[in-house]
């Protein structure tokens, strides 16, 4: 984690963008949806600072320090076991479990919410296998 500490009108700033999910005086949690799309960004070469910089994020805000050490573990955890090790385990491991019995609508939505996660995996692995399929296509023609 950076030693940087947010100030107020940083956090409002850093809250506004759409692919931020919480920020705090001392971090800042990234939608699982903008990891996505920087290991697919990145995979195309772009690097990790044009990649914040093209959605929306302030790099003086975030410093290069905060930008690097997020790239490096969101690549860490892709090569390791792909789009499900980006995902926030916090959310899932967090406190004590819940006991309670849920309604068929709080289980309906949780499997929604699942089911869209699940989507929108099988959507990044499809653009990942075609990038791959055209960097064959390339190397193959370049010999």
């Amino acid at each position: 984690m950076s030693n940087k500490v947010f100030t107020d009108k940083e956090i409002k700033l850093l809250s506004k963008n759409k692919y931020v999910r919480s920020v705090s005086q001392k971090g800042i949690t990234y939608s699982e949806e903008f990891k996505q799309i920087f290991i697919v960004e990145n995979e195309k070469g772009k690097f990790p600072s044009q990649i914040f910089k093209e959605y929306g994020f302030d790099l003086d805000v975030l410093g290069k320090d905060r930008i690097q050490s997020s790239a490096k573990r969101w690549r860490k955890a892709y090569k390791k076991s792909g789009v499900s090790d980006l995902e926030d385990t916090r959310k899932h491991n967090s406190g004590r479990p819940s006991e309670k019995e849920l309604s068929l609508e709080e289980k309906y939505k949780r499997l929604e919410a699942q089911n869209n996660l699940l989507k929108a995996e099988n959507e990044l692995l499809k653009k990942l296998e075609m990038m791959e399929r055209r960097m064959k296509k390339k190397k193959k023609v370049s010999c």
